[in-house]
């Protein structure tokens, strides 16, 4: 495999682990409403797990109430449910056609759970990132003892990997300190 090859895959895989992050960071609560905390929740309906986006409309009408409209009635009490047996301590308030999430301030002792799961969650992505630059890096030396990569190459790959695990890392780390920040504001 080419020098480029590496690094762009090496690259690529880098770039999915902060999505997924970005993905996990927009899900945690911040003491304000936002249709991300639970959009992914998974419902049972119709027989299988559903995302609850795909079964209904949520709306964000005032800052602190989110809205879930189903598009289907009779998925209500499986909305309901799912809402309580999460981990994003919400009661939910039907009345038949919309549920009614009020999103209370977060106390001084639960902002502090939530930016400790934020920082826990940029440890397990920067834990990745290494993970795949230790891959690259072992491409590229098996790639050298096979002779398809010259030791100069092998050595400017490894610098490569070196210079995107820094600046991956460091995206990393800006996304959870904005997070704890947008967490810890009152």
């Amino acid at each position: 495999m080419p020098y480029d090859d590496i690094v762009l895959e090496a690259e690529d895989k880098m770039e999915k682990a902060v999505a997924v992050l970005a993905d996990e960071l927009r899900g945690v609560r911040t003491g304000r409403a936002s249709a991300a905390i639970v959009d992914g929740l998974k419902v049972e309906a119709y027989g299988i797990s559903n995302p609850l986006k795909s079964l209904a409309s949520i709306t964000v009408p005032e800052p602190r109430m989110i809205l879930v409209k189903p598009f289907d009635p009779g998925t209500i009490e499986a909305i309901v449910k799912a809402v309580q047996k999460s981990e994003i301590g919400l009661t939910p308030q039907s009345d038949g056609k919309i549920i009614r999430l009020a999103v209370p301030p977060l106390s001084e002792e639960r902002r502090k759970q939530m930016a400790k799961l934020v920082k826990e969650n940029g440890e397990k992505a920067k834990v990745s990132l290494r993970n795949i630059r230790r891959e690259a890096n072992g491409t590229a030396d098996s790639e050298e003892k096979g002779k398809e990569l010259t030791e100069d190459d092998a050595q400017r790959t490894k610098d490569e990997i070196d210079r995107l695990i820094k600046e991956y890392e460091a995206k990393v780390q800006d996304s959870v300190d904005k997070k704890t920040k947008e967490i810890m504001e009152v």
